[in-house]
């Protein structure tokens, strides 16, 4: 029989409520960042840990977008964008890793967490070229564009593509990993055959110049409905595939059967961890275990939760899961 996965929880804005601290405050400060993130790893012991709150703004704010504090317990958003159009991202030099906004604060703090954590996983997070681009130029003007000029958009993903290059040799020559994020990419945002015009090429670019510097495959964490472009994802050539909860789970892991070389992980619904969901807490890791069983080398994650999840809950469903493991 199959042996059940480990349970990931995957851990951004919540780590500042272990340490009582507000997403804007420990995005911005690295000891807060490298306290927050240890802390969530003595309470849930999880891998990877990935050294970010707003993991999707890191490199729009290097490129010059500027970010706002939401207030609250909301994570930072973008207040002002760095580009008015797609055609001028092809104007924008690859920002330096060392000293451009809070590259080099991010890459510390995994250097930092990988000693104090140096039984697991520590990954630097990096975004995908249309989330990227998403926080240039903002949503609508890039969803107009995709309409109007797929080729520059297509182009302007390259671009981007190719300066992440620098930020992968940056992390590997620090001897640390990195973990990319490009749910702004994936349906039903784009549509199917939009991605594949207008984002596959760049994904194959950062597959391949990743395989080249490290010699594995990206970890890739895309959300949204992709098992709909699941056969693009695939030809990536991917270590780690995400299996969101928004998409028909059952289709994609019936199609990863015949990919045993990637680890899938299957997301639960993050709000299940809230004390307003709980109640569908172990519904949901049923159905997950269930999803599991399909094929072998899986995990099942908690997608992002939310800054307010609570850890009782997240601990309760980690016992839950791991008691199922066979």
């Amino acid at each position: 029989m199959n042996q059940a996965p480990f349970f990931v929880p995957v851990v951004y804005e919540h780590a500042a409520q272990l340490i009582g601290k507000r997403p804007w405050e420990v995005s911005r400060d690295l000891d807060l960042l490298v306290a927050a993130h240890t802390a969530a790893y003595q309470r849930y012991h999880h891998s990877p840990v990935v050294a970010g709150i707003d993991v999707y703004n890191i490199e729009a704010e290097a490129y010059g977008s500027v970010l706002n504090d939401a207030g609250g317990i909301i994570i930072p958003s973008v207040g002002r964008y760095a580009c008015s159009a797609v055609g001028e991202i092809l104007d924008l030099p690859a920002p330096s890793v060392r000293t451009a906004g809070r590259f080099p604060m991010v890459l510390e703090a995994a250097r930092r967490l990988k000693e104090r954590c140096p039984a697991t996983e520590v990954r630097v997070p990096i975004s995908g070229p249309f989330s990227i681009a998403s926080n240039l130029v903002g949503f609508d003007v890039l969803l107009y564009a995709v309409l109007e000029d797929p080729d520059a958009v297509r182009d302007a993903m390259l671009h981007l593509a190719r300066h992440q290059v620098a930020v992968i040799k940056a992390a590997s020559e620090m001897g640390l990993g990195v973990i990319m994020f490009e749910s702004a990419a994936t349906p039903p945002l784009l549509s199917p055959a939009d991605f594949h015009t207008v984002e596959q090429p760049a994904l194959l670019t950062l597959g391949e110049a990743h395989r080249a510097v490290t010699g594995t495959g990206l970890q890739l964490i895309a959300g949204g409905n992709t098992v709909s472009v699941l056969d693009d994802l695939l030809e990536v050539r991917p270590s780690v595939l995400l299996c969101p909860a928004e998409t028909d789970r059952y289709a994609f892991m019936e199609r990863m059967r015949s990919s045993p070389e990637i680890s899938v992980r299957i997301n639960m619904p993050p709000g299940v961890f809230t004390t307003a969901g709980s109640e569908r807490a172990t519904q949901e890791a049923d159905i997950a275990l269930t999803l599991a069983g399909v094929r072998e080398n899986v995990s099942i994650g908690t997608g992002v939760l939310p800054y307010d999840a609570d850890p009782d809950i997240v601990l309760r469903i980690q016992s839950y899961i791991e008691g199922h493991r066979r």
